[in-house]
């Protein structure tokens, strides 16, 4: 978990894209040494850049940037839904910052993950490494490989580091997996679930028609946003997780059609 004075760097960096030391320094009334000790520690969890002089979050479509916003909601949920996953399961993991932390709680539990997503894959291997280079006793280098992996190929898509496209959908056909979840940008009673991406959300309803279990996982912001196009709607999902801010009226809604609803 990410000390107060994180926590309000991030919010910063959500309402500016931007910051620098100075700024921080002052605002926060710490010397330059703890803030750029704090933008250090952010950054090897993968939560903003470094630039120099200070941080920034880049465009709105980079998970880096995204997991940045909401950050403590995200991880809440994220460690809620890990206990939905049982050891020797093989699960998918789509995109989307919130599941992006879903899979680092998940690190050195002993399942199969399966995802469309590089910096989901790539994320295991940086904070291994940062975790021995700390020296944290908590982590069990035994447990190493535990958890593996499974990249799948397809088109890759440099901002939001998601593989799509045909080769993708020939890689899902070819496996099987217990459970899936999936990020979203946005739910309307009227649209359902959607994305802004339209090869992304081809995935993802390629995935949701495969999984016996399909959880979508998102902060309580995208819910009243239609983005450009569905991938499911409320009768295809089982569980919805989110946080506690969810207007009353998605949850009644979302309870009433029967879903598992996960609020952290």
């Amino acid at each position: 978990m990410l000390n107060e004075r994180q926590s309000r760097i991030l919010k910063l960096l959500g309402q500016n894209d931007q910051t620098s030391v100075k700024e921080l320094t002052a605002r926060l009334k710490v010397s330059s040494v703890t803030i750029r000790q704090d933008l250090n520690f952010l950054e090897s969890e993968g939560i903003l850049k470094r630039v120099h002089g200070g941080a920034v979050l880049k465009d709105a479509d980079d998970i880096i940037n995204r997991m940045g916003i909401n950050y403590e909601k995200k991880l809440r949920i994220a460690q809620k839904v890990a206990r939905y996953v049982n050891d020797n399961e093989t699960i998918l993991i789509e995109s989307g910052s919130a599941n992006a932390l879903l899979a680092r709680e998940l690190m050195n539990k002993n399942v199969t993950i399966i995802t469309t997503n590089v910096y989901i894959a790539r994320q295991f291997r940086m904070l291994r490494h940062t975790e021995r280079s700390r020296s944290v006793p908590s982590f069990d280098s035994a447990q190493d490989d535990r958890t593996r992996i499974i990249l799948l190929g397809g088109i890759y898509q440099h901002e939001s580091e998601s593989l799509v496209g045909k080769i993708t959908r020939l890689c899902l056909d070819q496996i099987n997996f217990n459970k899936a979840f999936l990020g979203i940008d946005g739910y309307t009673s009227a649209t359902g679930f959607t994305l802004r991406d339209l090869f992304r959300a081809e995935i993802s309803a390629h995935i949701i028609k495969k999984s016996k279990e399909v959880f979508i996982i998102s902060d309580s912001s995208k819910f009243g946003k239609a983005e450009l196009t569905s991938i499911c709607q409320v009768c295809e999902v089982h569980h919805v997780a989110t946080d506690t801010d969810l207007d009353k009226k998605y949850a009644n809604e979302l309870t009433k059609a029967g879903i598992d609803l996960i609020l952290a």
